[in-house]
Parts: C-alpha cells; sequence; structure tokens
C-alpha cells in the first residue's frame, strides 16, 4: 500500500477489534503494524488475530508487521479481607510475605525479591502511582511504610519500585511460554517488557534465535541508565511512558523521549513512542488539542512509529483513532519546519562503506531530481541505513525474503517490496525501476537511485550506488553488468 507519510503506524489488537473487517479497516486507514498484547487473550485468540492479519496482508498485498509485546513480571500485592480501604497521609502501612488477607494495616506483597532490593528510605509507588509510600524499615520478609500520598487500595493493584534494580528476570514463565508460542506462529518483532539491564534482552534473543527481531520497552528508570548499553543489544526501542511517568517525575518523560529517539536514529534502530497518544478517542470520536499535539511532537522529533494502545484495542472509535493519527503525520510531515527539524538533528557516523553510500544517495536525491531510493537489501541493513538518513524522497526496500519485508514495516519511510533475487546488477536496476512505477512513486522517465551490494545475495556487502532512469526498456539493456 502506498503511505502519503513516513512515520508508522503501531495500532493495538484487542476486542474491539478482533474480526477480518476491522483488522483490514486499520490497514486501510493507516496502520502498518499490529501489536499483539501476551497480557490479554488466550493462545487460541492470538493465533486467531495472527492468522486473521496475515489474510489481511495477502489481499491488499503489502507486507504488514506483526509485534507481540510479552507481559513481563508483573508486581502485585495480595487481596484485602473486607474490600477496598482509603490510606490516609502519614499513616503506617506493611508489606509482607504472609498471605492472610489484608486489611488497612497491611497486605501481602508476594515478591521476596522486593524485600531483598528496599532499604531504609526506598519509595513503593502503588496503583500507578496514585499512592506514595516511603520504606520506614525492612527486612528479608516485610517493609514497614509511611503513607506519604494515600488513596484506595484495593485487590491485586500493582506495586512499583523506582530507585531499585530489582533481581527479577525480565521474562517469567508466562513469558517464556509466550514467547516460544508466537516465534513458533510467525511475529516479526517481540517487545520485552520492564527491562532494567542488557542481559534481559540477551536471554531473550537467545530464546528467540533468530525467529523475531528484539524490541526493548523502556519503561523504568533503571533502563534509563543504562539505555545505551541495552540498545546495542537491542534490534529497536519502544518509550513506553506509563509506567516511565510513574517511577519517575512526569516533568523527567519528554527529555527522556526526545534524547532516547535521537540516540535511536543515530544507531539506525526504530524507535515507537508508545502510551496514551490518543487516550480521549477510546470514548471520543475526537481527540483532544494536546493529545493532536503530543503525537506531532514525536513525529517532529524523527520517531519511526507512534503507538495506538486501548484506542484501537477496546475503543469505540479503533479506525478513526488510527485515520487522525495517519492525518497528524501528514500534516507534521507536510509543514516545512518538519524537514528544517528532522535535518539539523541529523547525526550520521561515516564509519563504513555502507555509511557512505547510503549517505551519498540522500545527497544525491536532494541535489537532482531523484523520486525515490532503492536499496536491495537480504537482512534489511541497508534499508535501515538509508531509513537513518531521513531522506527527502521515499525509500523502497527490495528483497526477496518475506520475513525481512515484514521487519522493515517498522522503519521510518521504508516501503517494502519483495522481489525475486538477481544476479547481475542491471536486473537490480531493472526491478527497482518496475517496483518504483508499481508503487507509483515514480514514473516513466523519471530517476532514481539504486543501491546494492557485490556480489548479490551476500548479507553486509552495501557497496554500489547508481542514478538510473526509471524506463521499462532498461532490461533490453546492453550494459555488461
Amino acid at each position: 500500500m502506498k503511505r502519503s507519510r513516513n512515520t508508522k503506524i503501531v495500532a493495538t489488537l484487542g476486542p474491539a477489534s478482533n474480526d477480518y473487517e476491522t483488522i483490514r479497516a486499520l490497514a486501510e486507514a493507516g496502520a502498518d503494524v499490529f501489536r499483539l498484547n501476551m497480557s490479554h487473550g488466550s493462545h487460541d485468540e492470538i493465533r486467531e488475530r495472527h492468522k486473521i492479519i496475515r489474510q489481511v496482508e495477502r489481499d491488499l498485498g503489502s507486507p504488514i508487521a506483526i509485534l507481540a509485546d510479552l507481559q513481563g513480571p508483573k508486581l502485585r500485592c495480595g487481596e484485602f479481607k473486607d474490600g477496598p480501604l482509603e490510606l490516609q497521609d502519614g499513616q503506617d502501612f506493611r508489606f509482607d510475605l504472609d498471605d492472610t488477607p489484608g486489611d488497612a494495616t497491611r497486605v501481602q506483597l508476594p515478591h521476596k525479591e522486593i524485600f531483598a532490593a528496599l532499604e531504609p528510605g526506598s519509595s513503593l509507588l502503588v496503583n500507578d502511582g496514585k499512592i506514595r509510600m516511603k520504606v520506614k524499615e525492612c527486612g528479608s520478609d516485610y517493609a514497614l511504610c509511611t503513607v506519604m500520598a494515600g488513596g484506595e487500595i484495593s485487590n491485586r493493584k500493582g506495586v512499583n519500585v523506582p530507585d531499585a534494580v530489582l533481581p527479577l528476570a525480565a521474562l517469567s514463565k508466562k513469558d517464556r511460554n509466550d514467547l516460544e508460542f508466537v516465534c513458533t506462529l510467525g511475529v516479526d518483532w517481540l517487545a520485552l517488557s520492564f527491562v532494567q539491564r542488557p542481559d534481559d534482552v540477551r536471554e531473550a534473543r537467545d530464546l528467540a534465535d533468530g525467529r523475531a527481531a528484539i524490541l526493548s520497552k523502556i519503561e523504568k528508570p533503571a533502563a534509563v541508565a543504562a539505555f545505551n548499553e541495552i540498545l546495542a543489544v537491542s534490534d529497536g526501542i519502544m518509550v513506553a511512558r506509563g509506567d516511565l511517568g510513574v517511577e519517575l517525575p512526569v516533568q523527567n518523560v519528554p527529555p527522556i523521549q526526545k534524547r532516547l529517539i535521537r540516540l535511536c536514529r543515530r544507531a539506525a534502530k526504530p524507535v515507537i513512542v508508545a502510551t496514551q497518544m490518543l487516550e480521549s478517542m477510546i470514548e471520543s470520536p475526537m481527540p483532544t488539542r494536546a493529545e493532536v499535539s503530543d503525537v506531532a511532537t514525536a513525529i517532529y522529533e524523527g520517531a519511526d512509529a507512534v503507538m495506538l494502545s486501548a484506542e484501537s484495542a477496546a475503543g469505540s472509535y479503533p479506525v478513526e483513532a488510527v485515520t487522525t493519527m495517519n492525518n497528524v503525520a501528514y500534516e507534521v510531515e507536510s509543514d516545512p519546519t518538519y524537514r528544517e527539524v528532522i535535518e539539523a538533528s541529523r547525526v550520521v557516523p561515516r564509519e563504513t562503506i555502507a555509511d557512505g553510500i547510503v549517505s551519498a544517495a540522500r545527497e544525491l536525491a536532494e541535489t537532482i531530481d531523484v523520486k525515490a531510493i532503492c536499496c536491495f537489501t537480504h537482512s534489511g541493513t541497508t534499508a535501515t541505513l538509508v531509513s537513518r538518513e531521513r531522506p527527502r524522497v521515499p525509500i523502497i526496500a527490495l528483497t526477496p525474503f518475506t520475513g525481512t519485508a515484514r521487519r522493515l514495516s517498522l522503519y521510518w519511510g521504508i516501503n517494502c517490496n519483495v522481489t525475486a533475487e538477481v544476479a547481475r546488477f542491471k536486473m537490480a536496476v531493472v526491478n527497482a525501476a518496475r517496483a518504483a512505477r508499481d508503487m507509483e512513486l515514480a514514473e516513466e522517465g523519471d530517476q532514481i537511485v539504486v543501491t546494492a551490494g557485490i556480489p548479490f545475495n551476500q548479507p553486509g556487502t552495501t557497496n554500489i550506488l547508481r542514478v538510473a532512469p526509471c524506463e521499462e526498456r532498461l532490461i533490453f539493456s546492453t550494459d555488461p553488468e
């Protein structure tokens, strides 16, 4: 499908978007990637959604990426004997390992790892940060806290520990089962929740064994502190602002978002901005002005993708939410200021031949009348490097591998085309010209830039660039190449 914007849209599927008609409508409205939230839905339900997405992909004739989002270790308190309770500012409240139903003075916290990481002065946040406590005294099986900001506490509310790195594996038993299930099913990306350290990513990568790319969700202060190391071992990043805004002061989140996007762009790794982007559209057909501005900010900063969660999964207006996001992206990218911001923030290393080739391709596209940059790629690396350049013209990634095309669907500006293997550069140019015309990104007689690697069919060999006319007659050329 031809898109009129470069920023990609990730749409979460759920009860509001379970059937073929709705999922197809979401794709036609602008969704490039579908997110399967493993926190909700049985394996049978996930399998059915996956099947529908692949059918939509076949019917529309365009690669669609599927992102499976693993739940991660959820920290929750126990249950209360008499139902919800109101905690008051200044009162003492105790967490412990005792499974007796709680009362106004205590409740179970069935995670001994938390107690091992706590010390006097540590903070505990309950119910998405609505209740804030400070540890007064603690041991291996309890924590006595002072309530700093009270509120209602009830059964199984989430608990956050913002100022400690917890000795918890990022993958629970459920996550391991889910990971194997979705990799066998055939997803393109795996999102890891509550990453704290690079080893969390390495563990998932070993289990995935090349069957899916690994995307790390940054939602804990420890992950922000170790971001460079986490980025180095990840294939992509999600700035998950929900939990990040709970565990850190909310005013810290915007500068963190901006910094993480720039680091991802420099590394040529895709970055998704997520959580509460069009939250009001869960119940309203129109977003707030602040939400539109939030989406626009992420696009101005150069994010590869913006994401819808409950808006498309459980809301009353899933297609309208995708349409709104598509329209915002189109308007922002049409603004001359957008190009100024993107180009002013471009920091690209020049370390390899491939870096030089893609930089030259982008500069050519800005110097002469070129309609598209066409990249022949096996692993996807060449196309991702061109995406990092944020060129002014469309990027076409041509690959013989459907899996590569699907994975590249998450990257800024990349239009994916599954093509036959080629043995000579002349045929690469011919296929590129044909793809550009078929996608309506160029017409007969226009010029395109083609990049590839010689010898062909070997990953990581990008070493050739050519400006070519977008003409069918190229196939009859006497060019010895």
